[in-house]
């Protein structure tokens, strides 16, 4: 088979990481096009890595017979724009979150399956070779996630404003919303507090700089998330704990984990893997396309993850439990 032709929608931070990785799997796929809504950006970005570039969407799907898009554009810029690739018969990779709102989530989701293209969502997270290990191992049932996620910057002008890009819970957060999903199930419910603490006086800034989430089990099980946008400058840091019935696992990244087995006799496993999530993400959704496979992790995955980030906000902001499930 020869190689997957690529088309990029969005050119942007995360459309430059998708890039690397494309290059990275060069006997499997070959980035041809990019498409973005500033001409002179995407011309350049284009033209560092030998591909055409496009600001009409639709006329990249015509003209570069694409296999694949990697959509990135940002949660606030997203119009219908992912349906329109999926009804071109064209197979997508798209970045999370899905949309700012479950009904846009459940409708794309609705919308890109009645085409029957393969379609995955980007928790690349979820293939971190700790992360994968620790889902290999015979943990028993996980009683405790405790996580956190910290950093401090200003982002892009999109990122501060709740409109457009759903505020830190949604954006950055959610990808340990998706882990604690991935490795112990749908909660039943959710309490969660949020503040803008440090940016209020910041101009353009309304969303959240410190938030903490508590998900619960009607069985008893916790996991809980702390957040903030005022720490260290410069460095995102990303850690998590799981507390397992048989193994406790305490992780500083997807590949970097120490598992240390607590029933029988007690002995500890170092993770330090070389992945690069972006790559094996995009690997699978190649192995999904050639072998008329599911990719690991389906589009619906992405309006799932949302429902917790979007339910989560909502208790923030009501200042109350909410029930997950029925």
């Amino acid at each position: 088979m020869s190689a997957l032709r690529i088309g990029l929608l969005g050119c942007g931070g995360i459309g430059a990481r998708h890039a690397g990785a494309v290059a990275a799997l060069p006997d499997d796929m070959e980035l041809v096009a990019c498409c973005g809504r500033d001409a002179e950006r995407t011309r350049a970005f284009a033209e560092g890595r030998t591909a055409a570039a496009y600001t009409d969407l639709d006329a990249m799907l015509r003209q570069e017979r694409l296999d694949l898009v990697i959509a990135t554009l940002p949660p606030y810029n997203r119009g219908g724009e992912i349906e329109r690739v999926a009804k071109a018969g064209v197979h997508l990779l798209v970045e999370k979150p899905i949309a700012l709102n479950q009904p846009a989530a459940d409708a794309m989701v609705a919308d890109v399956s009645a085409t029957g293209v393969v379609a995955a969502i980007g928790f690349m997270y979820r293939f971190g070779d700790a992360v994968r290990r620790w889902k290999a191992a015979d943990t028993g049932k996980v009683g405790l996630y405790a996580g956190a996620y910290h950093c401090n910057a200003l982002h892009a002008d999109w990122w501060r404003e709740e409109a457009r890009s759903g505020g830190q819970i949604l954006e950055q957060v959610i990808h340990q919303v998706d882990l604690i999903r991935h490795l112990m199930g749908e909660p039943d419910t959710v309490y969660a507090r949020r503040t803008n603490f440090a940016h209020h006086d910041t101009p353009g800034y309304d969303v959240e700089d410190i938030s903490a989430i508590v998900f619960g089990w009607d069985d008893g099980r916790i996991a809980t998330l702390n957040a903030s946008n005022i720490a260290v400058p410069g460095v995102w840091h990303k850690e998590w704990a799981v507390y397992a019935e048989r193994m406790t696992g305490r992780f500083t990244s997807w590949n970097d984990a120490v598992l240390t087995r607590t029933a029988g006799e007690v002995s500890a496993e170092e993770i330090a893997g070389p992945t690069d999530p972006f790559v094996a993400q995009l690997a699978d959704v190649y192995r999904a396309i050639t072998t008329g496979a599911a990719p690991y992790i389906p589009l619906a995955e992405g309006a799932a993850s949302l429902k917790l980030a979007l339910a989560a906000r909502q208790s923030a902001d009501e200042r109350r439990e909410i029930r997950l499930t029925a």
